[in-house]
């Protein structure tokens, strides 16, 4: 191993979470203290206010606050009366709901729709935005497969929303519903409107990592339906419309009261926050191409996400295609540069999943997206500085 160059000295954390938070310390604070002095931790007032506060932001009537991201997946398909879990006192004599989505995504949105009670059926992604390809979902929407697909499940992945017009169109020609997996993309638009309402119900994450993030877990259900806003409120509270009266079998995946005040502070600063976003991505942009380091594949060089011109992209993540990424990622890791893998292994190749009967070679698309995806630090917070010490240790490892 080479010596690592003196200007490589200072670390680039993937994720620096003190930065933005000493930025709004008080704000936070007092809204923590408001909590704690009111002693209203379950479903208080900061709860109605910031879920009113993200259907303003999401331009949707009705938004449901739920325990995580991946509550919020069941919870929406689950309200939408997708699958059997949500009505397992009644007998079901149809054939098994099915679900399409992609296998190049976090593991929630497979394991959401079995929890639901409801088959994943899985599409091949889209090369360039990583995102459920509609071409593909087509393909099942037309063989025997598709008889059973109630829902289509696209994950606007990374923060660039999903083709929504090809799925719309789907949508309707086929008679389904259509729930957007928006966790890694509050803020982020299709032609105007924003993820949450582009489709019958969407589910959002507030990981910690996420744009908009909590101080522990939390998620989000957006709808523009009144009865899925109603069902969503049952299920969420143990299947209760009045207290102690359970009409079905539901969950406990309410929203903490600290956690919606902290978000409710938190989404005042979003806009800002996703623009330095994109921000920071056209910047890595330029950066890569002046080194010289870009190509249109990555048998040539670095691939640079791209971001279709009818969305609005909010890069939750900032997502190169690179050659030899194994070896990249650990040279940046001895040079304390962080970068992650999002995603190392395709769903249909878990373990856990191989009961859905995929192979290898099934959908190759997503598979040499695992192989060769990255992602760089990126959070608004970062610095130009670190932004050039990222590329440059990139373009030393090729040189």
């Amino acid at each position: 191993m080479t010596d690592v160059p003196t200007h490589y000295a200072q670390p680039v954390q993937m994720l620096d979470f003190s930065r933005q938070f000493s930025t709004i310390r008080q704000e936070i604070l007092d809204a923590i203290e408001a909590v704690c002095t009111s002693q209203k931790f379950i479903l208080g007032p900061q709860v109605t206010s910031f879920e009113a506060a993200a259907a303003a932001a999401c331009k949707v009537p009705h938004a449901i606050g739920c325990a995580s991201g991946t509550d919020a997946l069941w919870l929406a398909l689950a309200a939408a009366n997708i699958g059997t879990s949500a009505n397992c006192s009644e007998a079901r004599t149809s054939p098994q709901d099915a679900v399409i989505t992609t296998p190049f995504t976090f593991f929630a949105t497979v394991s959401a729709i079995l929890r639901a009670g409801a088959k994943p059926l899985l599409a091949d992604i889209d090369p360039q935005t990583f995102n459920l390809s509609p071409a593909a979902t087509e393909e099942i929407l037309n063989s025997p497969a598709g008889a059973n697909v109630k829902a289509i499940l696209p994950v606007h992945l990374y923060g660039q929303c999903a083709d929504m017009d090809a799925f719309t169109a789907l949508q309707q020609r086929h008679n389904l519903l259509l729930i957007e997996d928006a966790a890694q993309a509050f803020g982020a638009t299709w032609n105007g409107v924003p993820a949450g309402s582009l489709g019958d119900a969407a589910a959002f994450s507030f990981y910690p990592t996420k744009n908009l993030s909590a101080m522990g877990d939390a998620g989000l259900v957006t709808t523009r339906s009144a009865a899925i806003d109603e069902h969503a409120r049952s299920l969420h509270a143990h299947g209760m419309k009045r207290r102690y009266y359970h009409d079905e079998v539901g969950w406990n995946s309410r929203l903490d009261t600290l956690q919606a005040a902290i978000l409710e502070v938190k989404l005042r600063y979003l806009p800002q926050w996703n623009q330095q976003r994109r921000d920071h991505a056209a910047l890595y942009d330029q950066l890569f191409r002046a080194a010289g380091l870009t190509a249109a594949t990555t048998k040539e060089g670095i691939v640079l996400p791209i971001t279709d011109p009818r969305a609005t992209h909010v890069f939750h993540q900032y997502i190169i295609r690179a050659p030899r990424r194994d070896a990249l990622r650990q040279h940046l890791t001895d040079r304390r540069i962080g970068s992650e893998i999002y995603y190392p292994l395709p769903l249909h190749l878990q373990t856990s999943l191989a009961a859905l009967g995929y192979k290898k070679g099934d959908f190759p698309h997503s598979e040499a997206a695992a192989a060769e995806v990255m992602a760089l630090p990126m959070y608004p917070e970062l610095s130009e500085d670190e932004q050039q010490t990222v590329v440059e240790a990139i373009a030393h490892f090729y040189a």
